[in-house]
């Protein structure tokens, strides 16, 4: 009798230990799925630029995920894109880019380039863990064009709560560069990239987008 009851003892305390553990992992697993989905923002590799009368156009394309499975979703209400010139040109004039819209890139096979079509009016969206993004985003200034020099910028997003999300980055851009831009089509665009080898390892350039021609 005597084992029948410390037996019976500890059933019931390994079965009251059991329940804890699973109440513990039922409402750790609810506080997560309540939690805000944390946005990761992968910046392009790859960007456009061109003019656009007399101003300047950036074509722009960053992954927007999150690893993690929530019940709430995450939106987007704005996206802010911007440009300081620093060093030399400190003092100049700083781009005031807008959203302008959202497009899609199609390949003319006659002329052999990329080009956008409107794909959507700037208006928030959505992000969660079934539903990354991934759009291309059309950022204008209408009266201003670059001078040669480094840039340091940043893509902000406004998220619910008045939350802000900031990725940063640099643009480097030659004389060679600009003058090919101001001459160049009206229409053209031309691509930077921040991965390529030849740039890569030096330092001056390291993380900037640069024009692969320079």
């Amino acid at each position: 009798m005597l084992r029948r009851s410390r037996f019976d003892a500890v059933h019931k305390w390994v079965a009251t230990g059991a329940a804890v553990a699973a109440l513990i992992i039922s409402l750790y697993n609810l506080a997560e799925l309540h939690k805000k989905p944390k946005i990761d923002v992968t910046l392009p590799h790859l960007i456009r630029i061109g003019p656009r009368d007399k101003g300047t156009l950036i074509y722009f394309q960053p992954t927007m995920a999150t690893r993690f499975k929530t019940q709430d979703i995450e939106v987007i209400h704005d996206v802010l894109f911007q440009l300081t010139p620093t060093g030399s040109m400190s003092t100049e004039k700083r781009p005031k880019f807008y959203w302008s819209e959202n497009a899609t890139a199609k390949f003319d096979f006659a002329s052999q380039q990329i080009n956008y079509d409107w794909a959507g009016d700037p208006a928030p969206f959505i992000v969660s863990q079934d539903k990354p993004q991934q759009p291309t985003f059309m950022f204008l200034d209408d009266s201003w064009s670059f001078q040669p020099g480094r840039y340091e910028g940043s893509l902000q997003l406004s998220l619910t709560g008045n939350r802000k999300l900031t990725k940063k980055f640099c643009l480097t851009m030659s004389k060679k560069a600009v003058d090919e831009i101001r001459n160049g089509d009206q229409r053209g665009l031309y691509f930077f990239r921040n991965d390529l080898p030849k740039f890569t390892s030096s330092r001056k350039y390291s993380g900037c987008y640069v024009r692969e021609t320079d």
